[in-house]
């Protein structure tokens, strides 16, 4: 039964005239959608045949990329009997939920990327943790909040439930505080249109009606101004793409995901530990017991392909410069320096700046996690995303990263152009892999830059260009986000929160969420029952770039909305903040759907992961990763004649559609 059946009288509202007003009461009954039983997640690709599990041969796999979609290809094909060679580019692993060593007074903390929900309908990642043991890690948040700025709404409340469509609306309806400023009219044509296509989720006519608009666009038009106001603006900025650049029909895949066709709820675990501890070493552990290797610090310096396969793959470990001589172009984009003594070369996550004069070149990407650093006011390279900081010869003088910025010498100067070769002659020699099968499972600009690496011919020779898109083609044609930012605060002392540790916030300028880190996990709550102190995050999913230029703005604003929202710690001392700002994150903008890569590739040995790559079946966030991961991994099973994972998801169909 629903947590809300006990409300007061007053407030019930009656389920017939609900299920009236929105015209699905006849279809409840058609399609056997109960009250009180669950539906059962909806299998995709499960073999009829009774295959071989096991691999009886020797089979090579190269996995590049160990965040989430890396690790779970990489898990699933060490399990089945694959040599798997890990590959990842930063310090740590896990991508976008990696957790690195922070100091805090004297204290070591792990920092992480932001806070992670972990909802029951991510399927593919739960049955995951089960294999390797770890459920313990998890615990639940019981309730979800969202909270809106000013007085207009009152905050809702969402809480676990075996209620699907429509009686999840219903139930909605019934305990919302705010429903009778939804605003929904269904005798108005336009509000009839926006509840059938939200409830009528069937993913090939999604993508064929809505994915040429953007949701700001698409919501100008007639939409119940209460619905975006309570629910869409907030859930559509919590997928890390704003509504002026998300294509409608993602949106509504997310929705079916997370709400029209979950049948689970909306709350959920969080970790007892930071993730890397409590998520990601232990699938990494799991993939080293199967003699799997894994490499950090990995630069991948030159793929080798020939007659559309890549041959080889080459990578120093412990160095993030490269042996190999590579040219770059002059970049005049004055925003990366104020420093007129600086020319730079190179763009988006490989610039290098040469001062005036010199023949040695420095790589501003920061040995940390692969962010862009920039020149600051004081003369020192700063990291916006994790707040490293380097000298202006590139000397590390502040973690977390270890590593000084990468030197390389100037070869040849042509034009507007630089040829550049790693100056460190101590540099290790790159070594060089051969593997039957590569996945790149890499972010955006990580998969974008290893194609910028390969060598040779990848287009599919021997094939019909108009029967094979080239793969080259439609990576360079993919999208971020705008950037997402998370500040972290410790204070002297504790407040009283009426609402879930973990918040959803609509309305401010840049927060968006704020979670409660000395009530969640494990290394915050003794460090607060020691001290009294309190440790809060304030994450804001996608913000404009132009609104927010600085890492000082982004810290100000932060800090003066956190007083908003909790004015008790205006009378605190705050000890501590660190601050994550990065733009990395996949973007589902209008027209984007058609051109997205697929797992399968044109070149035959090589398959994608990634929350980037095309899905076949609803999901998002690290569910959208792993499950990427896991096809990736049953593409390359198929291919070996061997029994494919099991892989769930929410009912693939709304109740709607027509």
């Amino acid at each position: 039964m629903s947590q809300v059946s006990n409300l007061p009288e007053t407030n019930i509202i009656s389920r017939r005239a609900l299920l009236k007003l929105f015209g699905v009461g006849a279809a409840t009954g058609v399609l056997g959608y109960s009250r009180f039983t669950k539906p059962k997640p909806a299998v995709f690709q499960q073999d009829t045949l009774n295959l071989p599990r096991m691999l009886n041969q020797d089979k090579t796999v190269v996995v590049v990329g160990a965040g989430l979609a890396g690790l779970a290809c990489a898990y699933e094909l060490s399990q089945r009997g694959f040599v798997v060679t890990l590959l990842e580019k930063s310090p740590q692993l896990g991508g976008k939920i990696a957790s690195w060593q922070i100091q805090v007074e004297g204290d070591s903390f792990k920092m992480e990327h932001g806070f992670h929900g972990f909802f029951p309908q991510y399927y593919n990642l739960n049955n995951l943790v089960a294999e390797v043991g770890i459920s313990e890690n998890f615990k639940s948040l019981n309730s979800y909040s969202v909270v809106y700025r000013g007085t207009k709404y009152k905050p809702e409340v969402f809480r676990p439930s075996h209620s699907a469509f429509p009686w999840n609306i219903v139930d909605l309806a019934i305990a919302s505080p705010n429903r009778f400023q939804w605003g929904i009219n269904l005798t108005k044509f336009k509000h009839l249109q926006v509840f059938q296509a939200i409830g009528g989720f069937e993913r090939v006519k999604n993508y064929r009606r809505f994915d040429n608009i953007s949701v700001a666009d698409w919501v100008e038009e007639e939409f119940p101004r209460g619905l975006y106001d309570l629910y869409f603006l907030p859930f559509a900025k919590s997928s890390l793409n704003a509504p002026d650049t998300m294509s409608v029909a993602e949106l509504m895949q997310f929705f079916h995901f997370y709400f029209f066709g979950n049948p689970e709820g909306l709350a959920f675990n969080g970790t007892k530990d930071d993730m890397g501890t409590s998520l990601v070493q232990p699938i990494a552990r799991a993939v080293e017991s199967k003699g799997g290797k894994i490499f950090t610090g990995v630069a991948v310096s030159e793929i080798h392909a020939s007659q559309g396969k890549i041959d080889s793959l080459s990578y120093q470990v412990g160095s993030n410069t490269n042996n190999v001589p590579f040219w770059v172009k002059r970049n005049d984009n004055v925003e990366l320096s104020d420093g007129a003594s600086l020319q730079y070369f190179g763009a988006a996550d490989e610039v290098f700046a040469l001062p005036d004069g010199s023949q040695e070149a420095i790589s501003l990407v920061c040995t940390h996690q692969g962010c862009t650093v920039k020149m600051a006011e004081d003369g020192k390279f700063h990291c916006p995303c994790h707040g490293a900081v380097f000298a202006a010869d590139g000397k590390v003088l502040k973690g977390p990263a270890q590593r000084d910025l990468a030197k390389y010498q100037v070869v040849q100067r042509q034009d507007d152009g630089l040829q550049l070769v790693a100056a460190n002659l101590n540099s290790p020699s790159p070594q060089t892999i051969t593997a039957d099968y590569y996945v790149f499972a890499t972010d955006v600009p990580g998969v974008q830059q290893l194609f910028r690496q390969m060598n040779g011919d990848v287009d599919g020779v021997g094939r019909s260009p108009s029967a094979v898109r080239s793969a080259r083609s439609q990576i360079e044609k993919l999208s971020l986000a705008d950037p997402f930012a998370v500040c972290r605060f410790w204070f002297d002392r504790d407040f009283k929160w009426e609402h879930s540790y973990f918040t959803s916030l609509s309305g401010y300028k840049l927060t968006d969420s704020i979670t409660l880190y000395h009530r969640i996990q494990q290394q915050f709550i003794d460090w607060a029952e020691r001290t009294g102190g309190s440790v809060v995050e304030l994450h804001a999913y996608c913000y404009k770039e132009k609104q927010f230029p600085t890492q000082e703005a982004l810290l100000t604003t932060f800090e003066q909305e956190l007083y908003e929202i909790v004015p008790q710690l205006k009378q605190a001392k705050m000890l501590h903040r660190e601050l994550v700002n990065q733009k990395n994150f996949s973007g589902y903008p209008p027209n984007s759907y058609a051109e997205r890569p697929e797992t399968s590739t044109n070149i035959p040995n090589l398959v994608f992961a990634g929350d980037w790559v095309k899905m076949p079946f609803p999901c998002g966030l690290m569910e959208r990763a792993v499950s990427s991961g896991l096809l990736a991994a049953n593409e390359i099973l198929h291919r070996e004649g061997l029994q494919r994972r099991t892989l769930l998801s929410v009912n693939p169909q709304g109740l709607l559609q027509i």
